[in-house]
């Protein structure tokens, strides 16, 4: 039989990241709303990095259409919010389910097609939303929308109120993100991903059903992306098809975090957002040498380290935070003559 292990090292990990949420639950009180607008964006990058590492790193599914889910969730916010009256908070969590819903036939699409067509195919779906949307002129058409000004007060009656909620919003949207992560991933249903990701053929030899297993990852990564991406318009207060479908803030830019932090690693998209972040501060002002320095930075750090940051320090000094480890234990067994 299987069981986990945990280090020292994730176990010291494990206290600081208590401290750490308990700070982040309390930032409201001592941060400033340009801070708490840079921490709710940084959860949303997290938030993304992570559930394309799920499709990507453990599924196999290497999307790079996963905008269509993002633009989605915003438009279903708006949607939501001006014709149907909800509470753009609650609309944030309807935008998820609107989104997943959108993900069944996008699968059975998409699902017809292998490895490089399957990524090409995923982003031409996501054009195709893009396009869709444009023509809807009831949400501004290509232009775009700003939400109206008695939406934005039904948040709360106060601009202070209103920053505070969407924060906390989205601090829970990325501990639940994280949480159903970790535990997918300490499930049967981890081992069938990591048994899939290694060879399908395989996998399904000893009885795993790999089109449910990937259609369930792909419908719930669907769905938490589409909160997210209402998360993000509800922040911005606006939204158009070209920024909501946007492959390069959205896919790629969020595909290298994911590669320069470690793909097929839970820490991997926690560390790479904190250096996409750090680099982003130092560089932002360079113009379009930023985006050329991000790629330079993304080789260098795929020759040198082709496992991540996280992929090598856990060779090295056995890093872990997420103790997803399995270790074989066998059981004593006597022979009665």
């Amino acid at each position: 039989m299987t069981r986990y292990t945990s280090s020292r090292t994730s176990r010291i990990f494990a206290a600081a990241g208590i401290l750490a949420l308990l700070l982040l639950v309390t930032a409201p009180f001592y941060c400033g709303r340009s801070e708490l607008y840079l921490l709710v964006e940084i959860f949303s990058y997290l938030a993304l990095a992570s559930l394309w590492n799920l499709l990507a790193g453990y599924s196999g599914l290497v999307s790079i259409g996963q905008q269509a889910f993002i633009g989605l969730g915003g438009y279903s916010l708006f949607t939501l919010t001006m014709f149907a009256g909800v509470s753009p908070i609650l609309a944030i969590f309807l935008a998820g389910v609107i989104a997943a819903l959108f993900a069944v036939p996008t699968a059975w699409i998409i699902f017809r097609l292998k490895g490089a067509y399957f990524a090409i195919g995923t982003w031409v779906v996501a054009e195709v939303y893009r396009l869709t949307f444009a023509q809807i002129s009831v949400l501004g058409g290509g232009s775009g929308s700003s939400l109206p000004t008695q939406v934005i007060q039904g948040i709360a009656p106060t601009r202070l109120i209103r920053d505070d909620l969407i924060y906390w919003t989205g601090l829970l949207l990325i501990v639940a993100v994280f949480a159903t992560i970790y535990l997918i991933l300490r499930s049967r249903w981890g081992l069938a991903l990591a048994a899939i990701r290694d060879s399908e053929p395989a996998a399904e030899s000893v009885g795993v059903d790999n089109y449910r297993t990937k259609f369930l990852v792909y419908f719930l990564t669907a769905g938490a992306t589409g909160s997210v991406g209402a998360l993000i318009s509800l922040q911005k207060l606006r939204i158009s098809p070209d920024a909501a479908f946007s492959v390069n803030d959205w896919t790629a830019l969020v595909i290298f975090i994911v590669v320069i932090g470690g793909i097929g690693r839970m820490e991997g998209p926690l560390l790479g957002t904190i250096i996409f972040f750090l680099l982003r501060e130092f560089f932002a002002d360079w113009g379009p040498w930023y985006l050329m320095f991000l790629g330079l930075f993304a080789i260098v750090v795929t020759l040198a380290m082709p496992k991540g940051i996280a992929g090598l320090l856990a060779d090295r000094f056995d890093f872990q935070i997420f103790p997803l480890r399995r270790t074989v234990r066998l059981e004593k067994s006597y022979l009665v003559s």
